[in-house]
């Protein structure tokens, strides 16, 4: 029951704090002439940030905690912790912006995306690089001269570069002008995009904020908690592949699109992998068609195939391999990190 309430604790302590965020970015300024721009930047920060499930930004608040072994953190130190979270959620509400423009979504958390809002459009563009630029000004703000400063900052801007390397190996397999090369859906290609695309911001970068605050900076720590994070992020992003074919939409709060995208996902990885070549010849005809009849075509195959078991198979499989990295590479890092981390995700239903 404690530990119930020390999680309610923390939750509220974050939701909390978004609005002393929110005006601590759009109130200060020394020149009146932005006022416009600020409006609509509060805009952007409150439609986009603050409404995902923020486990991302929760971690780095509870990692913290686990890694300072303490029960009473200064409250200085649990607000840092906690303003770092808000950066990654920042981070993440960047990635959304611009992922949903270059796939041309059409819905995201049970809403319209933020570029498809009226009065807003192409101006979606500059709205992601405010949220990315955001980020730093409140690094800026709260760690300038403490000496995990310069490691959070190069750490932001070495994952932003991978995540952004993730994209484009994602876009690159999937032109939309181009037709469907099945030669590029490899298992190796798909587990780079993830690699790139999730696994650095969602699991690793959230573990190493907290231990840079920490004062955790050995190589070899991080290099640990790395080899375990990006595990988990492969296993979340198949989650997620398969999510966005099996998920019902009011439930993961968006419409799934991998098929008619032509995404490189784990779906279709593993149906060219086992299906037959009459299989391939109706993934090859359908695969990336944005009408109904052909979308239909495509779960028709999955499912003769027994995607869904194949699937809880790897579930199970992955959880006994991430449970097993967790006991190798742990040493002298808590392992209720990363315990805590996995069962976030395990069987998640969005």
């Amino acid at each position: 029951m404690a530990q119930s309430n020390h999680k309610e604790s923390l939750q509220e302590k974050f939701d909390s704090t978004f609005q002393h965020i929110l005006s601590e970015l759009t109130s200060r300024t020394a020149d009146p002439g932005t006022t416009e721009a600020l409006n609509h930047f509060r805009s952007v920060l409150e439609e986009n940030v603050p409404h995902g499930k923020k486990n991302r930004g929760l971690s780095v608040a509870e990692t913290y905690k686990l890694l300072m072994k303490h029960p009473h953190i200064p409250e200085e130190n649990d607000l840092q912790a906690v303003i770092l979270g808000w950066c990654v959620e920042m981070l993440q509400a960047f990635f959304l912006v611009a992922d949903d423009i270059m796939d041309q979504s059409h819905t995201r958390r049970g809403k319209p995306c933020w570029f498809r809002n009226k009065g807003v459009g192409l101006m979606a563009i500059n709205d992601a690089f405010y949220l990315e630029n955001a980020i730093y000004a409140l690094i800026k703000a709260h760690f300038d001269g403490l000496p995990c400063y310069v490691k959070i900052l190069e750490l932001f801007h070495e994952v932003t570069l991978q995540t952004i390397t993730g994209q484009c190996l994602d876009m690159v397999f999937s032109r939309p002008d181009e037709p469907v090369d099945f030669t590029k859906y490899t298992r190796e290609n798909y587990d780079a995009i993830v690699k790139f695309k999730t696994a650095y911001y969602s699991f690793y970068l959230p573990v190493a904020l907290a231990m840079y605050l920490a004062g955790i900076y050995e190589t070899d720590s991080h290099q640990r908690a790395k080899a375990i994070l990006l595990e988990m992020g492969h296993f979340f992003q198949v989650q997620d592949d398969y999510l966005d074919c099996y998920g019902a939409p009011e439930v993961i709060g968006k419409i799934g699109t991998d098929i008619q995208d032509k995404k490189c996902s784990w779906l279709i990885v593993q149906a060219l992998e086992r299906g037959t070549p009459e299989h391939r010849k109706i993934l090859e005809t359908n695969y990336g068609i944005d009408k109904p009849e052909c979308i239909s075509r495509i779960k028709q195959v999955y499912e003769d195939l027994g995607m869904r078991e194949v699937f809880l198979q790897y579930e199970e499989e992955s959880a006994f391999r991430i449970t097993e990295l967790i006991e190798q590479l742990c040493g002298d890092l808590p392992q209720s990190i990363f315990l805590a981390f996995f069962q976030k995700i395990f069987k998640r239903q969005k």
